[in-house]
């Protein structure tokens, strides 16, 4: 669209507003101000109108109306058509959408003036009956009809609606008016969610909250977002992760414990990141990582099923199968399966030189677990399209698990890797307090060298470590990525009513 065009239309469109607040002010004139209107009483929405009307419609006289097809509904007006002394309207509720036939001599001359300047998008209460049209839909025979919110903007177009992804990020609540998909994608996360905790209810965790607000940002590597506490004039920061806090109630005598809630990362943002995002992190004393993998893929699949009726669903074209067992491989073995490479067989000397010869960017401190990690991020993680539980990480990147007591240069550690991406991280958590405070030693030093992800020292965990953490398996998932998975959403804003956005500069 040129300048000139762009500029035409805002004109039109800003004309239009105009109208609508005149008939505001002509109401507020009469005495009728939609915006004094306080309650509205509904029996029924369209969709379940519709079906009740359907169950008895056999038991009924043709054009017969009684007292069971009496309904008062209520929604936004979507389309209307006017056909002198009467007129046909199409009004939106949370459940779908259901018409109206509304006639001048049913409403008296009035109130149906008022009505005919009613516009698409104001809000209105009908009071009715349910029939059958001759052409066969289901329908509300209005008796009366209240303006309850006037609308004075203007829905998108209704052949083009919204369909700037920026703008519908921006302006979700227009999203959900005109794009009913949308809403059911955010229906299916609020499913998603309680279905979750349903399933972890009825397994005997206990569902706690820990602080967002940290005074150690620690339980992940990740850069955190800084804010200031006025009372007690010192830093805090938002939380990256609820571990460590969690693991405290494990030490307390808590066996299962959970928390869904909001993260928070200053990080990067793409198709798959936001800033803050809805993850769940459980703890079970006496188990282990492998009892994670089982607990994860029960969620998973539990999940999936509430909300679509199957564990086989398709993203982006592609046939994802949660049914089966997900597939379980080693770290190493995933490294040498997609390149050849066998790290358990090489030293640090030689693994530096084959990420030279690779064309792997490593930097000095780098060990050669980091290197093994950055062959599997390079050569591997994009091949992960079915489930997969990729296990035993080095124990340079994984400071909170504890050590395979058979090869102590690896973690009982897994992730679990669908369609290429990460979907959940999880441990036989390290209970070692000596363990623990060398290994947060170690970050410390590499903070000191740039790395701003690097874990801090949480004083307090050590010590509550050393009052005894009893061997506990602990898992992190992702929310929104399972979302993403389970809905077929492309990006994470699809799964995110309302996304991280820089402010649209005036």
């Amino acid at each position: 669209m040129s300048d000139q065009n762009q500029v035409q239309e805002n004109i039109n469109v800003n004309e239009l507003i105009k109208v609508r607040y005149d008939k505001l002010e002509a109401l507020q004139e009469k005495g009728k101000d939609p915006f004094k209107v306080t309650k509205v009483e509904i029996t029924t929405h369209s969709e379940t109108a519709k079906k009740n009307f359907e169950a008895i419609e056999a038991t009924l006289e043709e054009h017969e109306m009684s007292e069971r097809t009496f309904v008062k509904v209520a929604g936004r007006i979507m389309a209307k058509r006017d056909m002198g002394k009467a007129s046909f309207i199409t009004i939106q509720d949370e459940e779908g959408r259901i018409q109206s036939y509304v006639r001048k001599d049913e409403l008296g001359d009035d109130d149906y003036a008022d009505f005919k300047k009613y516009d698409i998008g104001d809000i209105i209460a009908i009071e009715g009956y349910i029939f059958r049209t001759q052409k066969g839909e289901i329908s509300v025979r209005a008796k009366k009809v209240t303006l309850v919110s006037k609308s004075l903007q203007i829905l998108p177009e209704k052949y083009h609606g919204l369909k700037d992804m920026e703008m519908r990020y921006r302006q979700r609540y227009v999203d959900l008016i005109v794009n009913p998909e949308v809403k059911e994608t955010f229906a299916k996360r609020s499913a998603i969610i309680r279905s979750i905790r349903n399933f972890l209810d009825g397994q005997g965790f206990m569902e706690v909250e820990t602080p967002i607000l940290h005074t150690i940002a620690g339980g992940a590597a990740a850069r955190p977002f800084i804010t200031h506490h006025n009372t007690l004039d010192m830093d805090m920061y938002l939380r990256i992760a609820p571990e460590l806090k969690l693991k405290r109630l494990i030490v307390g005598g808590f066996e299962k414990v959970y928390e869904l809630g909001r993260t928070f990362r200053n990080e990067g943002m793409s198709i798959r990141h936001n800033p803050e995002f809805t993850m769940i992190e459980l703890y079970q004393a006496f188990a282990d990582y492998n009892d994670m993998m089982d607990i994860t893929e029960a969620i998973i699949r539990h999940a999936c099923l509430e909300v679509n009726g199957t564990a086989v669903i398709e993203y982006d074209g592609v046939e994802i199968d949660l049914s089966k067992p997900f597939k379980r491989i080693s770290m190493v073995d995933a490294v040498k399966e997609y390149t050849g490479i066998d790290f358990r067989a090489i030293d640090l000397e030689e693994a530096r030189k084959l990420a030279k010869e690779k064309h792997v960017a490593i930097e000095d401190h780098h060990m050669k677990g980091d290197i093994l990690n950055l062959f599997f991020e390079e050569f591997v993680e994009e091949h992960l399209i079915q489930p997969t539980f990729l296990t035993e990480h080095p124990v340079e990147i994984s400071p909170l698990a504890k050590r395979k007591p058979e090869d102590p240069e690896y973690t009982e550690r897994f992730e679990l890797f669908i369609v290429g991406r990460e979907h959940a991280n999880a441990f036989s958590e390290l209970n070692d307090p000596i363990d623990q405070r060398s290994r947060f030693q170690r970050q410390e030093e590499l903070r000191a060298a740039g790395d701003d992800e690097a874990c801090l020292i949480d004083e307090d965990f050590l010590t509550a470590l050393e009052y005894g953490l009893p061997p506990t398996g602990g898992m992190g998932m992702g929310i929104d990525r399972l979302v993403m998975l389970l809905t077929n959403s492309a990006s994470i804003r699809d799964v995110l009513l309302f996304p991280t956005m820089k402010p649209v500069s005036e």
